[in-house]
C-alpha cells in the first residue's frame, strides 16, 4: 500500500517509529514531516497530507500529533479528505469500513507504540463496506460542497 504519513512535534516520535514499522510489513511510506522535535504548527503538515491522499497520490494518510484530534480538525477542512482519530482496533475498523476515512488522526503521547501499530494495521486491512455507509458519506460531501469555498 502506498502511504503517507505525518505529524507535529507532539507525535514525531511516534511517527518515526510507525513509520519504520509500516515499511518493514512492505507498505511504501512516503514521510511529510516533522522531522525533529522542534515546534512546528500542525495544520501545516495535516494540510500537505490531507491534499495529497484527497488527490489520489496514496492509498492512506496517517497523522499523528499528542492525542490526534488537533490534526484531524485541520485534514478535515480539505476537500475529499476524511479524517477520522482512532484510539483502538475497534474504532479503527469502523473508521475504514463505515466512514471509509483516507486519513487516520493518532495521538502519540496517549497510545504506547504496540496500540499505535495494531490501530494501524487494522485500519490499513480494513476494506470499506459500502451500503448504507455509502449513502451517508454522501451527505457528508454534500455538506463539504455546501460551505466549500470557491
Amino acid at each position: 500500500m502506498k502511504l503517507v504519513i505525518g505529524s507535529d512535534h507532539g507525535g514525531f516520535e511516534a511517527k518515526e517509529a510507525l513509520k519504520e514499522h509500516l515499511q518493514g510489513l512492505g507498505h511504501a511510506v512516503t514521510d511529510f514531516g516533522c522531522y525533529s522535535q522542534e515546534s512546528v504548527d500542525y495544520p501545516d503538515v495535516a494540510q500537505l497530507v490531507a491534499e495529497s491522499v484527497a488527490k489520489g497520490e496514496f492509498d492512506r494518510a496517517l497523522l499523528l500529533d499528542g492525542f490526534g484530534g488537533a490534526v484531524a480538525l485541520a485534514a478535515n477542512k480539505v476537500p475529499g479528505a476524511r479524517a477520522v482519530c482512532a484510539y483502538d482496533v475497534v474504532s479503527a475498523r469502523f473508521a475504514a469500513a463505515h466512514e471509509d476515512a483516507n486519513v487516520l488522526c493518532l495521538g502519540g503521547k496517549t497510545l504506547g507504540e504496540l496500540t499505535l501499530r495494531e490501530i494501524a494495521q487494522v485500519f490499513l486491512s480494513t476494506p470499506f463496506e459500502g451500503g448504507r455507509h455509502e449513502r451517508r458519506l454522501a451527505k457528508v460531501s454534500s455538506i463539504e460542497r455546501k460551505y466549500a469555498l470557491s
